[in-house]
């Protein structure tokens, strides 16, 4: 029997990477998965991987307050309520501070921070006392790293949410926590960094850099995200768990 047995879990951004890997380990530990992505066509196949009979697809945007309310509108017709909620849908890209717009900004805030606010706003009513509530963050918001000012910042605040919510929600035992990848080897990662043809660079540079010797895969982020969501981790409140291969530890 898996740690989440019964249970029923959200997972925003779970088409590819982090997010269908996460999906993938939660339904594997027992949980059925509503699983929320922007492609419909990605979306049907990642349904697919982890289990037709597993889980629900709804595609859908953070960043658009009616998709979440669809989203949420499937949970509740499930009838089960709602345990782990995995925030973890963002876009990002690399652009300096010069080169910074309004749309920039405004669209990675809109889907990296306010998304996050209003996915978990609109779960509140759902989320079971006892509930488990994961932010994926980024080891973008300690670096500094040049030309992700944006980005960096809009994962930061989730940082400070994590805090901030798990005093509010305590009375109901529900537990915050952000969960902050390093490299880690996926689609979007590859996409932002500049295609396929970049990454053996990039992976060289992780190897030199990251005292683990590689980036990581997404399924080592997504056991990290289970530990969270389960009893395993029933002590820990208000964290921020680094999954980065010791790069910002060491």
């Amino acid at each position: 029997m898996g740690q989440l047995e019964g249970k029923t879990s959200v997972v925003t951004g779970g088409s590819t990477g982090i997010g269908l890997a996460t999906a993938v380990r939660l339904a594997d530990e027992g949980s059925y998965v509503f699983v929320m992505g922007r492609r419909a066509a990605e979306l049907e196949a990642a349904v697919k991987t982890i289990g037709e009979d597993r889980a629900t697809g709804v595609v859908g945007d953070v960043g658009k307050p009616e998709d979440l309310d669809r989203l949420y509108a499937a949970v509740r017709a499930h009838g089960q309520g709602l345990d782990v909620l995995v925030a973890n849908a963002a876009v990002s890209a690399f652009v300096t501070l010069e080169q910074t717009t309004e749309e920039h900004f405004d669209h990675t805030f809109g889907v990296n921070t306010r998304g996050v606010l209003f996915t978990v706003q609109k779960a509140l009513p759902l989320l079971s006392d006892g509930a488990s509530v994961i932010l994926t963050g980024s080891t973008a918001a300690d670096r500094g790293m040049e030309a992700f000012g944006a980005y960096a910042a809009s994962k930061a605040a989730l940082r400070s949410f994590a805090r901030t919510w798990s005093n509010e929600l305590k009375g109901r035992g529900i537990r915050v926590n952000v969960l902050s990848p390093g490299w880690i080897d996926t689609p979007g990662g590859t996409a932002v960094n500049g295609g396929e043809e970049a990454m053996p660079a990039i992976r060289d540079h992780a190897a030199a850099t990251v005292p683990k010797g590689r980036m990581g895969e997404s399924e080592e982020a997504a056991a990290a995200i289970a530990f969270l969501a389960s009893e395993q981790s029933s002590y820990v409140v208000g964290a921020n768990l680094y999954v980065d291969g010791g790069a910002n530890q060491v």
